[in-house]
């Protein structure tokens, strides 16, 4: 019975150790938790110190920056209206001076342009008027070829008068007496003869007195001649356009009488 009683209260000397040693376990577990919760406790305070002290740091280059970018826009509106104002007179400068050197080139090819427009108006000018003075000069000497061919020996007054109708004192005294021989032959002819314009050409052109060539086809009838006789005359005619285009001398009127 002793042995049996040893050796059941055995066990109970057993379980009192093991439980001594779970609690003891429980203990040391329990002190492990609370020294690792107030470790991740203190971990969780650093942690939240670190972010607070870098956002302080944050908030602090934050501050920084704004107080550089104050700065510099300070500076840079202090400086931006030297740098902007040469830059607006340098722009300025030179449109006005591409401005300036377009207007110059501009009034030099107007002034050009006046030129030649006004220099070929001219040329246009004058040739017109040396064309219209050559056909007045032309005109002037054919009417008077006419005249001076036309004779009838029973009126050779009016022929006389025609003679000298246009011309110059000195060449009108010379014609005259020209005239009055030819009516010694022009009447006892009985001369009859009319006359037609062909053709005049300004021969020369001095200083406004005009050489012209002038031709006319003259019919004729006399006593030696029954039959009409048909013949061009040519004169040459000197017109002095600055004398108010009176004839200053003639030549041919002695060959057409001669001729018959």
């Amino acid at each position: 019975m002793t042995k049996t009683q040893t050796k059941a209260a055995k066990p109970e000397h057993d379980v009192s150790v093991h439980t001594e040693d779970v609690t003891s376990e429980t203990d040391d577990g329990a002190d492990d938790a609370a020294e690792d919760t107030s470790n991740s406790a203190a971990a969780d305070d650093n942690a939240a110190d670190n972010v607070a002290e870098d956002m302080s740091a944050v908030d602090a280059d934050d501050d920084s920056a704004d107080d550089a970018s104050a700065r510099g826009s300070v500076v840079d509106r202090k400086r931006r209206p030297k740098g902007g104002t040469r830059r607006i007179s340098v722009s300025l400068s030179l449109r006005a001076a591409v401005l300036a050197s377009v207007f110059v080139l501009l009034l030099t090819a107007t002034g050009v342009m006046t030129w030649l427009y006004f220099g070929e108006r001219g040329k246009v000018e004058t040739q017109q008027r040396q064309v219209a003075d050559d056909k007045r000069a032309e005109q002037i000497a054919l009417d008077y070829a006419v005249n001076a061919a036309t004779m009838n020996f029973q009126d050779l007054n009016a022929w006389k008068g025609k003679l000298v109708k246009g011309t110059t004192p000195a060449l009108s005294e010379r014609l005259s007496k020209a005239a009055t021989q030819m009516q010694q032959i022009l009447v006892p002819l009985e001369w009859n003869s009319t006359a037609q314009p062909l053709a005049a050409k300004v021969r020369s052109d001095a200083n406004g007195i005009y050489v012209v060539d002038t031709f006319v086809s003259v019919l004729t009838k006399t006593t030696q001649a029954q039959d009409n006789l048909q013949s061009t005359a040519t004169y040459s005619i000197t017109i002095d356009g600055k004398n108010n285009w009176q004839i200053s001398d003639v030549g041919g009127i002695a060959a057409v009488v001669g001729s018959k």
